[in-house]
Formats: C-alpha cells, structure tokens, sequence
C-alpha cells in the first residue's frame, strides 16, 4: 500500500512538473488555434451557444473606456467592444498570430470602425501599455495559454488600479457542455491559477448558456 501511495505521488508531481501542464493545478494546456479554423470562431451558431452580446452586456462597459481583447482571434469580440466604448474609447486587440490580426483588420475596417489597434504579441507577453486598461478579456483562451503565469504577470502591468479582468471559460464542472475536456474549466481551477499572480476572484456570473463569466481585480 505505501509503495502504490509513493507511485501516486510521484506520479502526480511529474505531472505537475511537465512543461504542458500548469503548476498548482496540474492542467494540461490546450493547444492555440490557427487561422485555418478562423470560421470556426464567426460562426452563426456561436450567437446561441455563448451569447456574446449579453456578456458585454453584463460587464457594464462605460463609453470612452480603454480595454484590451487578449487572444482576439479574428476580431468576434473585439468589434463588439469597439461598439461598446464608441470613438472616445480604445481597443487593443492582441493575438499571436500575424494570420489572425490580418482578418481582424478586414472584419473592423468592413464594419467601419477607427478605435482598434491590433497588437501582435507573443507566447508570454500580449505587449500592451502599462497602467492603460480599465478592463481586459479573455474569451476561451486563457486556457490554451502555453505560459500563463508570464502573460498573467503582464496582463497585470498593463491594467489600471482598479481595472477588471474577465476570462469567459466553458464550465469544466458540466459533462453537458459539448467541448473537449481541455477546453473548458473549473471557477476552482481559475482562482487557483490567477490568485497567485496577484488577482482577487470578484465575482463569477453564471448568466450563460455553457460559460462561466469570471471577474478579476488587482491584488494591491
């Protein structure tokens, strides 16, 4: 019995160990997706499954506001908060793949909108301004991040005192949801990720259809 015990931890600490898996939590990252899957993030159904719309709805956006779309993929997200800030505010809308920027552009220049910038960042830094966001998002893709602790460190650089980050995750805890496993995560698994890198967990809205809405503030 102790021999089986000492397997088990052993085998649990290499887990926690390897490169593709988060530290505290032992989470196997996900992999990040191309521009060749780029429909697959505008397509019509996503308007019934994630209900973007009511999201921004429900963080209360103030006009004129300064927010960063992180992993902004083909510019879904980032058009709607366009909208939403108007022409006194700012987007930043960060991805790492040049691809991805590239029909970003298309879809904001075609819907006529001058306040977003695209950024091209890496793999452990979103390379945005420091002290400039009221808010950053994260819409399904904290998970893929390959060095999550380092763009978290940055994200919070770039935030104002008192500004927000929100991750939009699949709910891990629901077998219903139909994403693979590596997909989607636990609000448990989330603050343990992020409280260490000098978030609080705010609070978590449950208000759509397979996604957790959770809301962050900087630690002082």
């Amino acid at each position: 019995m102790r021999r089986f015990v000492c397997v088990l931890l052993l085998g649990a600490s290499l887990l926690a160990q390897s490169p593709n898996t988060h530290p505290i939590t032992g989470r196997r990252y996900a992999g990040v997706m191309g521009p060749a899957g780029a429909d697959w993030l505008v397509r019509p159904e996503r308007e019934a499954e994630e209900e973007p719309d009511k999201a921004i709805d429900l963080l209360a956006i103030a006009k004129g506001s300064t927010v960063a779309d992180v992993g902004a993929g083909a510019g879904y997200i980032t058009w709607r908060l366009a909208e939403r800030v108007g022409p006194a505010g700012k987007v930043y809308a960060n991805d790492i793949q040049q691809g991805m920027l590239d029909l970003l552009r298309r879809n904001v220049r075609e819907r006529g909108l001058n306040n977003v910038e695209p950024v091209l960042g890496q793999f452990d830094d979103p390379r945005l301004p420091a002290n400039t966001m009221d808010l950053v998002i994260l819409v399904d893709v904290y998970h893929e991040f390959s060095e999550p602790q380092k763009m978290l460190r940055h994200i919070r650089e770039s935030m104002k005192t008192d500004g927000r980050l929100v991750l939009l995750e699949y709910r891990g805890e629901d077998p219903k949801v139909p994403i693979r496993p590596e997909h989607k995560m636990t609000v448990i698994q989330v603050k343990a990720e992020l409280e260490p890198e000098g978030f609080r967990m705010d609070r978590v809205l449950e208000d759509l259809p397979r996604q957790h809405i959770l809301i962050f503030k900087k630690t002082p």
